[in-house]
């Protein structure tokens, strides 16, 4: 289907809507949003469905096959070979086929919705002391229902193999609307199910009969043994499974029993409509672990010490070459994470060994270096344990997303990211590779799964352009010849799905290729499910994400886009990885609206999407004017969770701001948008008379301002102070012996007006460790027009602000902020909306202003402030950070300056954004989402402590989210610290 729905299936989808307990979307906008997944496709669908129930599904499947129309299962669309990508009905079951249905802990197994994510599971599993083994780098997103329809495995299939091997039932939809389980049978039952016994229709008996007739057939299992990947390869997903299916008991003298759910895993989804998995579950993982990190010279070596690591028995060993710890360098998140990495190895492997104790791992470790060293394999081998392995992991991860950061429209493609051969031939395979590639006069990064003789190998491509876009055909072919000549899987684990089916009758040979396709034909023979995957696909260099030869629009911004080489790239960074899929449950910020919604409109994918769509093809004079672009941002909280914890740096809090501004331009500014901006000037002219402001905020009349305004009835709005803070520090006497100097304080417009209580107590504590305090003149930070998109006076605010902070503050001097997200605006915002000389000037300054809780961390470290001045009495401390801090500072330095009291205990609060976001909260039609943000974890975790627990919070909006959450008091770290004091 092209962008416009004719009538007359509009109509028809109008019907089925009406008979859904779901939901059913055929607008632009959604139909945009599920165009694209994680791969290079990009295909409009006829609509979106999120069904509620299996009788919806059952709808949809009956409305596909009555018209000629098809139905694509979607997880978290996270499929990297197009699998989701189509034009028929997308069905999301992300939102609702969520449940964790039963476990068994005495069979080890577990019966799911495909819904589940995996790493949610494992956490549910914990108690139980069980684990589900297969994992991907997508674990904290992913979700049972892809990991089936792709066969999916991770670092670990050296000893868990793939979810092929743990799939023990599956129940859900034939092509007819049948609901059917299929499972283990004995030779007796197969041969009942092929005689038409104990089957719900005509449909299940052929599915058994045709597999009976392919796989009883000595010519065929002869041409399996000729023409599939060796089966030293556990990694193999190329095709449907049937050489596996064949190594089953009616077939000849095998244990295994007959099971369509191996035939099922790695099927993609174009046979069978998944609604419930029975899992098997293997004990849960060994107490200790630890990742041996060998550094190598170049990838060659690194292979070759791959086969000596596995001489030990590792749990996983993973690769990560240069290309990708460059990339680590220069991300906020994953930088933190590179402790382990000693100068510049061109590749690293992470041998991980999970045991029984520390030593034993201790002594294998030796035994490998010996070994390794030996062989001279290696210059540099840490040993990491415990916590600090998830950091390394972590680095591994963000691979995918990191390889987006690329400047440019060259890009390390996912097109033959998928191969496996056996260990053995890795070296070769990777030399061949290579050589290959330097014919093309292509560069490469290599990455993951060496154990098991998978790589993930990205060309740098531009598929902007008519040669990229025939180079990356060519490419995927020289690379198909070349795993066929070492007899492996073109597609490891992620699939063959529209961008390797192609290449099946290469691999195994037309004979194969087509019983795949009579298989396909009797499973669904109305081409109902997720058509033009694995066989009949359209040629794998069409329906791509980008069009050969476009022009990529360069509108003006008003922030400095530049390094990106436009706003359009910057949004063109999110490759679809959906790490902003992930939940409460797996921690971080990134995305409170998707966390309490589970929509993928509000995920910060569905924002980077549509604006990519908007700016693109917008045929506006200004492309930004678009009300549905405004729509799906409508929910971006602006928390800069994205900028950190996004490997691509997606900072979704900048690229919203820059789109209201050019909307604005174009419509101007509304009432309450500028109210929220220009709350300082507010304030100033209250300032005189704060009891007034106080009044009109409260009761009837207060009610009545609100509802006016916007703004929810529910929310009781900031009181303002009795005096400014401005005002107090001039009259106030500073007392101390200043033993440490001066320290400059930033009067930010929150501080000067509502939190000058907190103000004052910091100054005092500073007093008391050593420190006057002097206030230089320096203006408000900007941030509520910031939050609001009027660049325009956040521009002007910031070129003052540092001409102001050149004259204030001496070369050495430092400026230090109370409230997060004002002080941080001098790091993050203010080089990105100035030019020329004051954007350097910007720069400079961004390393010279500080959280107080960094300033008082480095004063700590440095020797300057000491324990023995504080308490030795014993509280128990619970602190929520700022969602800036999280993402441009870090919840370390907080933490150090709690526990300065020595017997203070400190756990951090594990939220992600509070929910009330600046003026966000504030908004009538954004209270109830931003008060479903902080049911996240937030408020039940405050709830949980008794009164006594002291609830420490950074940041003002977050102490009144609290405050109107949960009714208890949230204190700003410096006044736990004042009273303290000894």
């Amino acid at each position: 289907m092209n962008n416009n729905i004719l009538p007359k299936i509009s109509a028809k989808l109008e019907g089925l809507e009406k008979e859904l307990e779901g939901k059913l979307f055929y607008d632009h906008t959604m139909r945009l949003l599920y165009a694209t997944d994680a791969s290079a496709y990009k295909e409009m669908p006829l609509a979106v469905a999120v069904p509620k129930s299996k009788e919806d599904i059952q709808k949809i499947i009956a409305f596909a096959k009555e018209n000629n129309s098809s139905i694509i299962p979607r997880a978290a669309g996270t499929s990297l070979a197009g699998q989701v990508v189509g034009n028929g009905i997308v069905v999301d079951i992300s939102q609702e086929f969520t449940k964790i249905i039963s476990v068994n802990q005495e069979e080890k197994s577990a019966w799911v919705e495909p819904g589940v994510i995996r790493d949610e599971l494992n956490l549910h599993l914990k108690p139980y002391k069980l684990f589900f083994g297969p994992e991907t780098s997508t674990s904290n997103r992913c979700m049972i229902g892809g990991m089936v329809g792709n066969n999916a495995c991770g670092a670990r299939s050296v000893v868990y193999g793939s979810t092929r091997e743990h799939v023990l039932e599956i129940k859900g939809f034939l092509a007819d609307g049948n609901e059917v389980v299929f499972g283990s049978l004995t030779n007796a039952e197969f041969e009942d199910k092929c005689n038409g016994i104990n089957v719900v229709s005509e449909l299940e008996q052929a599915v058994y009969q045709q597999a009976k007739e392919i796989l009883s057939s000595d010519y065929n299992r002869n041409l399996f043994d000729a023409n599939f990947p060796k089966k030293s390869i556990p990694r193999r997903n190329t095709g449907y499974a049937l050489d596996l299916l064949a190594d089953s008991s009616p077939f000849g003298d095998y244990a295994e029993k007959f099971n369509f759910c191996k035939l099922i895993a790695g099927s993609e989804g174009t046979l069978f409509f998944s609604t419930a998995i029975k899992l098997n579950l293997v004990d849960a993982l060994k107490p200790y672990s630890a990742l041996v990190c060998v550094h190598f010279e170049s990838i060659h070596e690194s292979l070759k010490a791959n086969i000596e690591a596995l001489k030990f028995n590792p749990d996983s060993v993973e690769l990560i070459d240069h290309y990708i710890l460059e990339c680590t360098k220069e991300n906020i998140e994953q930088s933190k994470n590179r402790f382990f990495v000693k100068g510049d190895p061109q590749a690293i492997l992470a041998v991980e060994f999970l045991r029984d104790s520390q030593e034993e791992i201790d002594s294998i470790a030796r035994e490998m270096e010996a070994l390794m060293r030996s062989e001279n394999l290696g210059y540099h081998f840490p040993i990491v344990y415990g916590e600090d392995t998830n950091k390394v992991w972590a680095l591994r991860k963000a691979g995918l997303g990191l390889l987006s950061n690329i400047p440019g429209d060259a890009k390390a493609v996912a097109v033959i990211e998928d191969t496996a051969v056996d260990v053995n031939d890795l070296p070769d395979f990777i030399e061949d590779f290579n050589a290959i590639l330097k014919e093309r006069n292509l560069n490469c990064v290599h990455y993951a799964h060496a154990a098991t003789g998978e790589l993930h190998l990205r060309p740098i491509i531009d598929l902007k352009t008519h040669e990229g876009t025939a180079l990356f055909r060519t490419i995927a072919t020289d690379i198909a010849h070349l795993v066929k000549k070492y007899k492996g899987s073109l597609s490891g684990e992620h699939g063959d799905g529209r961008l390797r089916g192609e290449f099946i009758p290469l691999m195994l040979g037309d004979e194969i290729y087509q019983l795949f396709v009579q298989v396909k034909k009797v499973w669904d023979p109305w081409g109902v499910f997720n058509p033009g995957k694995i066989v009949n696909t359209p040629p794998m260099d069409t329906s791509l994400r980008y069009t050969a030869g476009q022009d990529t629009p360069m509108p003006e911004t008003y922030f400095d886009f530049s390094e990106h080489n436009g706003i359009l790239r910057a949004a063109e960074m999110c490759n679809g990885s959906g790490d902003c899929r992930k939940t409460e449950k797996s921690g971080g910020t990134m995305c409170p609206s998707y966390m309490a919604t589970r929509d993928e409109k509000h995920t910060t994918r569905a924002r980077a999407n549509m604006l990519r769509e908007t700016i693109t093809n917008s045929t506006k004079t200004n492309r930004f004017d678009d009300e549905n672009l405004l729509e799906v941002l409508d929910l971006c909280l602006s928390c800069k969770g994205c900028k950190s914890e996004c490997p691509s740096n997606v900072d979704m809090a900048k690229l919203k701001a820059e789109t209201l501004q050019q909307y604005h331009d174009k419509n101007g500014v509304k009432f309450r948008s500028k109210l929220i901006g220009n709350t300082p000037k507010l304030n100033q002219l209250f300032a005189s008379v704060p009891w007034l402001y106080n009044v009109s905020t409260k009761g009837i009349l207060g009610n009545w301002i609100k509802k006016s305004t916007g703004f929810a009835v529910e929310r009781q709005l900031p009181l303002m102070h009795k005096i400014t803070f401005a005002k107090w520090i001039k009259s106030y006497s500073q007392i101390g012996d200043f033993r440490n100097g001066n320290v400059h304080l930033y009067n930010d417009e929150f501080l000067n007006y509502y939190d000058v209580e907190i103000g004052q107590t910091a100054v005092k504590l500073l007093n008391r460790l050593g420190y006057k305090v002097l206030v230089p003149k320096i203006g408000i930070s900007g941030r509520t027009y910031l939050s609001k998109g009027m660049l325009k006076e956040a521009r002007e605010i910031a070129e003052q602000n540092i001409k102001d902070f050149e004259n204030a503050i001496p070369n050495d001097g430092l400026l230090i902020g109370i409230e997060p997200s004002a002080i941080l605006s001098f790091r993050d915002e203010y080089p990105d909306l100035c030019r020329g000389d004051l954007k350097e000037k910007a720069k400079r300054i961004a390393g010279k202003t500080f959280l107080i809780e960094e300033f008082l961390a480095q004063e700590l470290d440095a020797g300057r402030i000491a324990c023995d001045s504080f308490t030795d009495e014993t509280e128990r401390v619970r602190m929520h950070g700022h969602c800036f801090q999280k993402s441009l500072s870090s919840l370390v330095p907080l933490k150090k300056i709690l526990s300065l009291p020595k017997n203070y205990t400190v756990l951090n609060i594990p939220s992600g954004c509070c929910g009330m976001a600046g003026s966000f909260g504030y908004e009538k039609e954004h209270y109830d989402i931003s008060m479903k943000i902080g049911e996240l974890v937030l408020f039940p975790t405050i709830r949980a402590e008794e009164a006594i627990t002291l609830i420490a919070a950074p940041g003002t909006s977050c102490r009144h989210q609290i405050a109107d959450g949960t009714g208890r008091k949230a204190l700003h770290p410096v006044e736990i610290l004042f009273k303290a004091l000894k």
